[in-house]
């Protein structure tokens, strides 16, 4: 598996037991660090996709070094320790951990336990990921993904261009743009009849997206400015 582990443990036993059970289930990117300093610097040198830290380590305390990382980053934080209080284990996840073991532990579930959350961490990530694709107004809905503008729950045939000058739009609401403006950003140009152009696609969007285009709500003109899209 390509996913990278750091595990932050002082036990030299059991960093080595825990890279064994990790190198038999297919991880190879595992990286070990014996006190918080050297976690730190690793954390610096690498881009991490789940972190296993003990809470008693020789110079920082597993609690602070959560909250290190918790400055740069939300990747899962797996606490593997032996504090076993329910004030330990409270702390923990408030503070930014994910999970909480104690020691002693069965490998097996650590396994099971890391795997889970690297799997919900992909699922998060690739949300993230698909809604920057699509732009929902109640009314109507543009997936960049498919290329597709949904009104009402129904997909509309939309041509290229206003497609692109609605996706500009979507993307900078509540700005005030030129005509000029939009033909440079769309068309990628500056020419006689620009304006014309720019209205005419913004005319026919309105025909669109619009419950009432002689009452336009979305793509609304500024006068003396230029137009805007109203989120």
């Amino acid at each position: 598996m390509k996913e990278k582990i750091l595990f932050v443990d002082d036990e030299i036993g059991l960093l080595e037991m825990l890279k064994v059970h990790f190198t038999k289930n297919g991880f190879n990117n595992l990286y070990f660090a014996k006190n918080g300093e050297e976690a730190l610097e690793l954390f610096k040198k690498e881009r991490f996709d789940l972190i296993v830290l003990d809470i008693m380590l020789p110079d920082i305390d597993g609690f602070d070094l959560c909250r290190l990382f918790r400055r740069e980053s939300f990747i899962p934080i797996l606490f593997l320790t032996a504090r076993t209080t329910d004030m330990d284990k409270i702390t923990g996840l408030t503070i930014g951990g994910d999970d909480y073991i104690t020691k002693p532990f069965n490998p097996l579930e650590v396994m099971a336990r890391t795997i889970a959350l690297l799997r919900r961490q992909k699922f998060a990530q690739e949300s993230v990921a698909q809604q920057e694709f699509i732009y929902d107004f109640g009314y109507f809905q543009l997936n960049k993904h498919e290329a597709k503008l949904i009104i009402n729950h129904e997909e509309v045939s939309c041509p290229l261009k206003e497609f692109e000058l609605l996706e500009f739009f979507c993307k900078n609401p509540n700005q005030v743009f030129s005509t000029q403006y939009l033909h440079e950003k769309v068309w990628g140009d500056l020419s006689l009849g620009s304006e014309n152009t720019v209205m005419v696609h913004i005319r026919r969007l309105r025909q669109k997206i619009e419950r009432d285009p002689s009452n336009p709500n979305f793509l609304v003109n500024v006068r003396g400015f230029g137009y805007k899209f109203v989120k």
